[in-house]
């Protein structure tokens, strides 16, 4: 079998990694041993399964591989779908890891007076520039994004920013950098998606992946 006609899974690195790889193996599909090795530089790797293969790329990444058709399964927080908002992604299960949400934050001493529901121009640094002008246009607010990949915790110290909007999980990266969250955007889990095309053009073998998922997750 080529490399082409294979079935290709993406998974994001980091810490939701760590939450899928149970729900991946229960469904039936298991890495090759070089998955679990942190020494090895590979990024895609073989499974028990010959025609099926797992990538490992950046979360953001996850939704690109799938809507262009270079992946045809993977898992994705909901906070990446709502940014590049994918038509050519089917999100069909909730997988319930990865449990966060993606909030507004700013300085200690700002949020002891401050009202978001009084805002009306707001300069924000965030990784999700696209909801977050989504967010606060639908209320009438003119966001101003400042796009940055990390450290967003920085942006108010050093004047970048007055608030931040980013993934909050424990709230203690907040408080360890002086800052409050005090708005929600959305709750935040991860997903399992699918190429759109995938599923029209191999569709038992894609509906058959998607119910080993949901028996997985214990659907």
């Amino acid at each position: 079998m080529s490399p082409q006609d294979k079935l290709v899974i993406a998974l994001p690195k980091g810490r939701i990694l760590d939450e899928a790889m149970p729900l991946v193996r229960a469904a039936g599909i298991l890495p090759e041993p070089a998955f679990d090795d942190p020494k090895s530089r590979l990024l895609r790797f073989a499974t028990n399964h010959p025609h099926i293969d797992i990538i490992r790329v950046r979360s953001f990444d996850v939704a690109t591989f799938v809507a262009f058709g270079a992946a045809h399964l993977g898992v994705a927080g909901n906070d990446v779908l709502m940014e590049f908002d994918y038509p050519e992604i089917y999100a069909p299960l909730d997988l319930g890891i990865g449990a966060c949400r993606l909030s507004v934050a700013e300085p200690d001493d700002l949020a002891a007076s401050d009202d978001p529901r009084r805002w009306s121009h707001v300069r924000i640094a965030t990784k999700y520039p696209e909801v977050t002008r989504r967010h606060f246009a639908a209320r009438g607010v003119q966001a101003e994004c400042v796009k940055l990949n990390g450290a967003m915790e920085l942006a108010p110290s050093l004047g970048l920013c007055t608030r931040i909007v980013d993934l909050v999980s424990s709230g203690a990266t907040l408080k360890a950098n002086g800052l409050k969250e005090v708005e929600v955007l959305a709750e935040v889990t991860s997903r399992l998606i699918v190429n759109r095309a995938a599923l029209k053009t191999r569709p038992d073998e894609m509906t058959g992946w998607i119910e080993a998922f949901r028996k997985a997750c214990g659907g």
